[in-house]
């Protein structure tokens, strides 16, 4: 099996490429291993020693490291960890987890239904689609008083560049296509 390993924007994140697919539908975020108890290969490369995230995409693997770790140190146990989890024929979920990532939601006024439709189609059919080629993903959490609260995962999540992405690029276009927007806001 050949993996193929990008580099993001983010300095601390590779996203890997078996040339498989990882998951049918939807993505994945674990931030630790806690949290990981879903997926049989979160647990696996959390095993690895510094290991700080795990994003799975349709795919791809992205992999966050520690601060304190270097990639020269880490991508060969990654890439021998999932040669050895593929090998495995393990399931990538367990069979009863759920896709959907746990963050905070705003609560929703019913009246902007039409807004919030257009909100999400602009960001599954423009921005999700570019961010997954760059190892991440945004999850849309609300629509309030003229404010999208999106959540950054994968390669997004604390990359240097997603203040700019966030403000510059998806909320210029959500602006554009949608004016009952006047601000887009990253939430944990």
């Amino acid at each position: 099996m050949f993996i193929e390993t990008e580099v993001t924007p983010n300095p601390d994140t590779l996203k890997f490429l078996p040339g498989r697919v990882i998951l049918e539908v939807g993505t994945a975020n674990f931030t630790d291993l806690d949290g990981a108890e879903a997926s049989p290969l979160a647990v696996a490369m959390f095993a690895l020693a510094g290991v700080g995230g795990v994003f799975l995409g349709h795919d791809f693997v992205t992999i966050t490291k520690s601060h304190d770790t270097e990639w020269d140190e880490l991508k060969p146990n990654v890439l021998a960890g999932l040669m050895q989890f593929f090998a495995s024929g393990a399931a990538v979920l367990n069979q009863d987890a759920s896709t959907d990532s746990t963050g905070v939601s705003v609560e929703e006024d019913e009246a902007d239904a039409d807004i919030i439709d257009q909100i999400k189609t602009l960001l599954d059919e423009k921005v999700r689609p570019a961010v997954a080629g760059d190892g991440g993903d945004i999850v849309y959490r609300g629509f309030k008083e003229g404010v999208v609260y999106l959540q950054m995962q994968g390669a997004c999540a604390g990359c240097p560049s997603s203040t700019i992405t966030l403000k510059h690029g998806i909320e210029n276009l959500l602006k554009y296509y949608v004016p009952e927007v006047v601000d887009v806001r990253a939430v944990e």
